[in-house]
Order: C-alpha cells, then sequence, then structure tokens
C-alpha cells in the first residue's frame, strides 16, 4: 500500500479532559501539535467524555481544530456531551467541531 493510502485511512486518538482554563490553552495546544507531528495522518479522534461544557473548553477545541487543519488533519469530537454539543451549536461552531 502506498504511503499516500496509509496516511489517508489511519486515524488517532486522543483525550482531552477538564476542567480546561484559560491559562491551560498553550500547553494543551503544544501537545496535540506534538501529537500531530509524531501521528501523521488525515482524521484524529479527540476524546471529550470528561470535559465542562463551557466557553473556555470550546475555545480550546476550536483551537485544535485550527492548528490540525493547518496541518491537513481532520479532529473529529467523541464521547461529548448533549450539553457541550449544544453550546458548540449555539456558539456558531458545529461546522467546525463535529463528531
Amino acid at each position: 500500500m502506498s504511503e499516500l493510502r496509509r496516511r489517508a485511512t489511519r486515524s488517532v486518538a486522543f483525550s482531552v479532559w477538564g476542567p480546561i482554563a484559560r491559562d491551560d490553552l498553550p500547553g494543551l495546544s503544544s501537545r496535540v501539535c506534538a501529537l500531530f507531528l509524531a501521528n501523521p495522518g488525515t482524521e484524529m479522534l479527540c476524546h471529550v467524555v470528561n470535559v465542562s461544557p463551557d466557553a473556555v473548553t470550546v475555545e480550546a477545541l476550536a483551537r485544535l481544530q485550527l492548528v490540525a487543519k493547518r496541518s491537513c488533519i481532520t479532529v473529529r469530537l467523541r464521547d461529548a456531551s448533549a450539553e457541550l454539543l449544544a453550546l458548540v451549536r449555539f456558539l456558531g461552531l458545529a461546522d467546525v467541531l463535529s463528531e
């Protein structure tokens, strides 16, 4: 199988848990960027089962998605609570942060 095909079908999972404070955002971004670099692929599965459904969490997830897009990677949320998904929709980010 070619390298391109292997990369296109590869998924890597990681978890984000919270609560997430605004001061945590730079460190979270740098750790996830390192994960993207170490595991090139086109899809990252972000498990968010234990995060607080608040604006800082949504900001953190949106930042991760922005960094991922710059690396041609897609991040999909997994195990998101109904409250978190409702907040994502309310903030107009449902097209950016998808399951």
